[in-house]
């Protein structure tokens, strides 16, 4: 009989992290869904040793979220695979970074749409007598005079397919030869993410992986295979499993809430609308339904331009009023009427797009999109109807504000969920807040790295609350930690509330830091990630800088910044969302249900976790030294400390500007 030791890939365990394991393998063997908070150094992404030793001949499930925490399992399993060499393991991530094939619109629908076009190409010769499709010379010649910008036929995916005498009578199609060849040796010899689509050559990356995953025990994904119901139905289906006999385990478990909203959420703007008029108007001749939902367009349009006029950057608007604002002089008696014309016209653009290789999402199929969603919203208190207004113009959304239900759905239906993160604290939060009432295990490990390694302090005499934003005292105070922070040798971050925050104490302090070169965290993600590694090539060169950033931005998660990479990270305030009306209405729906701890789960945790997340790039290994610091008097609030991991409470040392400048003093060598 396996067991954890078998797969674990280590001379010995670091503290706290048999006792995780065997949390992860009781749960694995009898089913269930176990939340487990371990901070940096656990060793958590050995959980899968557990998982391995409890399988039974069943599929291992891996999901990440970033090409970081790909690599991360990757790496263990391949010690795993020293020790345990009839392990196979395989990864699939998203086609935009694994399809070779040119072309516009979206990637998965031009996906659906070539290899329709191929199947039908294929299996027309096939019974003809070509039964080796890359080879045959019709295919060959339609290939090469294919509009690469529009592509009808995938020749990756012709060149993964052949075909061979079914049972009965006539031909069936299967993998090519090459395929399964290369898929064999990519399971033999893992080939990493960057190499991949070098090693495929002419056969579909995608089709590789996919046949490699159905043979191993372990496939890494991203989010987005698990997450959207589509994907992950259509993933299961080609794997030949049902979630029932897969065992999950889903990394950086913090992020699952907001990526599962942001997948429930839907937009719409005024550009929407006027293409979609346009499109309409092209199909009122042939269509019913096409000119009725035309005219019901500028009212649509006056709607959204009514908003522009309002002070809010952000705000709730009532479906209700939308609802009899569209209808009004319309031929429709309600919204459902006109969802239903959409539908069917949805459909058939849809249709006609994919036959003539337009594999763009239709303006038309959005605004579906977001009326269907709206409607339902009305009687579903977990989204809610706002509009953000920006230089752009208006936008409307349905946003999702409650992950539980489908994230509920998700761990539930798979023969057990583990679910792993360095900042999952305080995990019973966390747990309330993903599952309610739900019957989940849950596991908080203590900080294994040593102690005088690292020096955490908070301040307690600056804030960034609206209500002292403008006390010159407490400005200049906050320019003063920053200035002391920065005296400090290596590189340091420095991570704000918002770019409006950084950039007013960028401009206050940047002046007076000496000998080290500036990074500012860019609104656009365009020269971001450039900028990111030139900041963390400095120490290479014996150079040392700063980076102003935004906690829960571009440079403040998913990030590893190992050794000299980064010596030291201070959060300035408690970085909470904006407060309005939206989010007023989240808290109220929170508190409904969960009282008046709702308030702190909706509102105040996921802020907590952005600030631990920018401390949490610091410390990578035992060996790393670092300063972490508060500045934030409002971390001192008990339900704000409490929320912080045990070892950071414990260590904390509140301060005020004259004290920390004493407090790092042993910090300056």
């Amino acid at each position: 009989m396996d067991s954890i030791d078998t797969y674990f890939p280590y001379s010995e365990y670091r503290p706290g992290q048999r006792h995780m394991l065997e949390v992860a393998a009781e749960v694995a063997r009898t089913g269930g869904i176990a939340m487990i908070d371990a901070p940096t150094g656990s060793g958590k992404s050995s959980v899968v040793a557990s998982l391995l030793a409890e399988r039974k001949k069943r599929k291992i499930v891996i999901a990440v979220r970033t090409v970081s925490q790909l690599t991360t399992f990757i790496r263990e399993l391949e010690l795993v695979r020293k020790k345990a060499p009839q392990i196979k393991t395989v990864y699939l991530v998203g086609k935009g970074s694994m399809c070779p094939l040119g072309g516009e619109g979206d990637i998965y629908r031009r996906c659906e749409g070539v290899k329709a076009f191929s199947n039908s190409l294929m299996r027309d010769r096939a019974d003809k007598g070509a039964l080796t499709p890359s080879k045959d010379p019709f295919i060959i010649q339609q290939i090469r005079r294919m509009d690469r910008e529009h592509p009808l036929l995938c020749p990756y995916y012709i060149a993964s397919r052949m075909f061979v005498p079914a049972e009965s009578m006539g031909v069936k199609m299967v993998p090519s030869t090459a395929l399964r060849n290369k898929a064999d040796r990519v399971i033999a010899n893992p080939v990493p993410p960057r190499e991949l689509t070098e090693f495929c050559g002419e056969i579909c990356p995608y089709e590789l992986m996919m046949q490699a995953a159905r043979t191993t025990d372990v496939v890494i994904l991203n989010y987005h295979h698990l997450f959207n119901r589509d994907i992950r139905d259509q993933l299961y289906a080609n794997l030949g499993v049902e979630p029932q006999d897969v065992l999950l385990l889903i990394d950086e478990a913090h992020n699952c809430g907001d990526v599962i909203t942001g997948i429930e959420s839907v937009t719409m703007e005024e550009r929407d609308l006027e293409q979609a008029s346009r499109e309409l108007s092209g199909m009122a001749r042939r269509h019913k339904g096409a000119e009725a939902v035309r005219h019901v367009l500028p009212r649509l349009t006056e709607f959204i331009r009514g908003l522009a006029n309002s002070a809010e950057a952000e705000d709730w608007f009532d479906p209700a009023i939308f609802d009899r604002m569209i209808i009004r002089e319309s031929l429709y008696k309600d919204m459902d009427e006109i969802v239903d014309d959409l539908m069917g016209l949805s459909e058939t653009i849809h249709e006609k797009n994919q036959k003539s290789g337009e594999f763009r999402e239709t303006a038309i199929e959005r605004l579906t999109e977001f009326l269907l969603r709206l409607s339902n919203s009305a009687t579903d208190p977990a989204f809610l109807t706002v509009y953000r207004r920006d230089e752009s113009g208006i936008t409307l959304e349905v946003r999702s504000i409650d992950p539980a239900a489908s994230l509920s759905e998700v761990c539930g239906s798979h023969a057990c969920t583990i679910l792993i993160s360095g900042t999952l604290s305080p995990v019973e939060s966390f747990r309330k807040y993903y599952f309610g009432n739900g019957n989940v295990t849950t596991l908080s490990l203590p900080n294994a790295f040593p102690k005088e390694n690292r020096l955490i302090a908070c301040a307690n005499d600056i804030t960034t609350a609206y209500s002292m934003r403008q006390n010159r005292d407490n400005t200049n105070r906050i320019a003063g930690y920053i200035r002391s922070f920065c005296s400090l040798k290596g590189n340091r971050a420095i991570y704000f509330p918002s770019y409006q925050i950084l950039e007013s104490y960028a401009e206050l302090t940047t002046r007076d830091i000496r000998g080290k070169k500036i990074f500012i965290e860019p609104r656009d993600t365009a020269n971001a990630n450039a900028a990111l590694s030139e900041f963390l090539s400095l120490p290479s060169r014996r150079e040392s800088g700063v980076m102003f950033a935004v906690s829960g931005g571009k440079w403040s998660e998913g990030l590893d910044y190992r050794g000299d990479m980064l010596a030291g990270a201070m959060v300035i305030g408690l970085p909470l969302a904006p407060f309005n009306r939206v989010r007023k209405m989240m808290i109220e729906y929170y508190r409904h249900k969960f009282g008046t701890e709702g308030e702190f789960l909706c509102y105040t945790l996921p802020a907590v976790n952005r600030s631990l997340q920018a401390l949490g790039r610091v410390l990578r290994t035992p060996e790393d030294r670092g300063v972490l610091v508060l500045g934030e008097k409002r971390f001192l609030e008990k339900r704000v400390r409490d929320a912080l991991p045990p070892w950071m409470q414990a260590e904390m040392i509140a301060c005020n500007c004259e004290q920390f400048r004493e407090v790092l003093a042993p910090w300056r060598s």
